[in-house]
């Protein structure tokens, strides 16, 4: 006889009969739970395990797609995002799929012109969509109106969100009050919204607001009410539990693994504490168990070295002060920390109320959180005592000229006047719907990639990301090569890696060391200067010398506090380096070149616009230090460079 005990499981379903109003329930861990958690790295291969089992338990959809992953896919998974959904349409039959649409945004950063809306949609649907749950970032739905006619023409659901946020500690106030928030539900439902979702970005709705808010909203509108609420700040399960109260219809929730922290609440808690209430979900608790195994056994570890260690809590309660994403926030970190910044931190939580303030007290979502955090950074790292926005990136440009939409409150006139100084579409503002001045963009970026897009789902994707959709069509068509970064960990490395870290921690990893040579009499010494510290450093070169000619004259830098250096003493072996003349334009944060305006040769004035980088998906241009001619360009379009790296010179 066996020594364990064998355990006979729970039978839940025992005398548990159908609730009188079950609460819905869509699933968000393959969208949503791993954007929050391990910033949208999840692959399909990943999500096939349990897509069959999923579908299984009855939610009202799983939300399979949109938001960053079609962005994230392309650029870091070497994954076509269309693909995505046709393959996973082939494993989940039964329950309709839901994405994000950021209505005219679509899956970018900035509204785009009419024909690519319409396009986009068209294809989402053709490709297996069934419900877009559609917001705008300013709940400007002048930004609706294209994409819902594509959404009612190809016959599929129509979901209207209203971005949740505050500008008091709680629901009330002078602009985002009771009356705010049940006058865009009877917007929403004018439109022909299915269904309306209270999309809480930030997990800022509080139990005791959610009640009324959801009450008010089923008195003043007669479609379904789902809610979206995020757990970052710990306080979504008691916001659930009170929505439900009050009579929601759907709620968000994700499997345990892919749930909490900067994500949302767990579904399986939720289940158990309705269970054989008229409320009860009718989820079998057994199925959704045996989910959770295949996910944490043999999912997660493959994305544990993406997850945020280093803190112990699971609640962030300073989002409540801040309001800004949780996404947002690891982003903003790895940008600083990538900048040598990181101390700067409090000074960002600082300053990015005040910038919210300046930009009309905008709710902080996609694209507006990532617009607001960047122009902050900014402005922590480059303002003066005698200048603000000394660095106003384009996005903030095309907000302050009407480009996104109207703002719940204005935006700071002398900010708006500044920006707007020199803006290529002029500098005042338009009243219109955003979309009414863009050019239409198909048949631009049709003529711009050529054959590289075989069809139209190519060519959307190049026409929303230009820089890395084209890089990203010669790795799907054997362009180009790959690169080894893009490429998936496969379970095997993840066990090899934690059995070095094992053996690592108990001492049993000696690595055996070269012994140490001889100086010869070819050393040198070298004064490097890292960030003010001083260091004495000894090279010596090994295989033939070569004489190394300083330059004769010495560059001046600009935009960044880092002295163009006159030699490379650690690459003796090296060619010498071309002397750099004139003054240097260095990149003040690491990021990706967009695009240069200008190319060697060319004359330019001081301000005029020569490269634009791109840093935490917001634009920067960088503009001539002084008036001469451009000269010494290493770099073009999609290149990676770091902080300080020459961009060209100016002579």
């Amino acid at each position: 006889m066996s020594d364990q005990v064998k355990m006979t499981p729970v039978d839940y379903s025992a005398d548990r009969g159908v609730a009188e109003n079950p609460v819905k329930v869509m699933d968000l861990s393959l969208r949503d739970g791993h954007q929050s958690l391990f910033a949208t790295r999840g692959r399909t291969e990943d999500m096939i395990p349990v897509a069959e089992m999923m579908d299984e338990v009855g939610f009202w959809a799983i939300e399979t797609w949109g938001g960053a992953t079609f962005d994230t896919m392309h650029r870091f998974l070497n994954e076509d995002p269309w693909e995505r959904l046709r393959t996973l349409k082939r494993y989940i039959k039964k329950t309709p799929f839901s994405m994000l649409l950021r209505a005219q945004n679509l899956v970018g950063y900035r509204n785009y012109a009419d024909d690519l809306a319409y396009a986009f949609v068209d294809r989402a649907a053709e490709n297996g969509m069934d419900i877009f749950r559609t917001f705008d970032a300013l709940n400007d739905y002048r930004n609706f109106e294209t994409v819902v006619k594509q959404i009612k023409k190809s016959g599929k659901h129509f979901q209207g969100c209203i971005c949740y946020t505050l500008t008091e500690p709680r629901l009330g106030g002078e602009v985002y009050n009771l009356k705010y928030y049940t006058d865009k539900a009877k917007a929403l439902e004018s439109m022909g919204a299915d269904s309306i979702c209270v999309k809480d970005m930030a997990g800022l709705l509080a139990p005791y607001d959610a009640y009324p808010l959801i009450k008010a909203l089923k008195a003043t509108v007669s479609v379904p009410i789902h809610l979206h609420s995020h757990f970052t700040s710990g306080m979504s399960p008691m916001t659930h539990l009170k929505a439900i109260e009050a009579g929601v219809d759907i709620i968000d929730t994700c499997m345990t693994p892919y749930a909490y922290r900067t994500s949302h609440a767990a579904l399986e808690p939720m289940v158990m504490s309705l269970l054989g209430t008229n409320r009860d979900t009718g989820f079998d608790i057994q199925k959704l168990a045996a989910i959770n195994v295949v996910l944490e056994k043999e999912i997660l570890p493959k994305y544990k070295h993406l997850l945020d260690d280093s803190k112990v809590s699971i609640i962030d309660i300073n989002v409540l002060l801040h309001q800004t994403p949780g996404g947002m926030l690891s982003n903003l970190v790895n940008q600083l920390r990538e900048m040598d910044a990181l101390d700067k931190i409090d000074e960002v939580y600082k300053e990015l109320p005040k910038v919210r303030k300046d930009l009309g007290q905008i709710p902080l979502v996609t694209p507006t959180s990532q617009i607001v955090g960047v122009q902050t950074v900014n402005n922590v790292l480059h303002d003066t005592p005698d200048e603000r926005y000394k660095m106003i990136t384009s996005q903030v440009k095309d907000l302050c000229y009407g480009l996104y939409g109207k703002t719940a409150v204005p935006i700071d006139a002398e900010l708006q006047k500044k920006a707007l100084k020199g803006y290529p579409r002029g500098e005042v503002p338009i009243t219109c719907r955003p979309a009414e001045v863009l050019e239409p963009e198909l048949d631009k970026a049709k003529a711009e990639i050529g054959s590289l897009a075989v069809d139209m789902d190519d060519l959307i994707l190049y026409a929303q990301f230009p820089v890395t959709g084209r890089k990203f069509l010669e790795w799907k068509y054997g362009k180009v090569e790959a690169p080894a970064a893009v490429k998936a960990i496969t379970m095997k490395e993840v066990k090899a890696k934690d059995e070095i870290i094992k053996k690592a921690k108990a001492g049993e990893l000696i690595e055996a060391k070269p012994e140490t040579p001889e100086k010869t009499e070819n050393i040198r010494s070298f004064n490097v200067f890292v960030d003010n510290e001083f260091f004495s450093v000894e090279v010596d070169p090994t295989g033939e010398m070569q004489a190394v000619a300083a330059p004769m004259s010495q560059p001046r830098a600009v935009a960044a506090a880092a002295p163009v250096a006159a030699v490379a003493p650690v690459a003796a072996a090296a060619p010498a380096p071309t002397p750099v003349d004139g003054t240097v334009l260095l990149a003040p944060m690491p990021g990706m070149i967009v695009s240069y305006a200008k190319k060697d040769g060319d004359t330019v004035k001081k301000g005029d616009s020569i490269v634009v980088l791109e840093a935490m998906k917001m634009e920067n241009s960088l503009t001539a230090p002084c008036d001469g001619t451009v000269q010494g360009i290493k770099f073009v379009s999609g290149d990676t460079v770091a902080k300080g790296a020459v961009l060209c010179s100016i002579v």
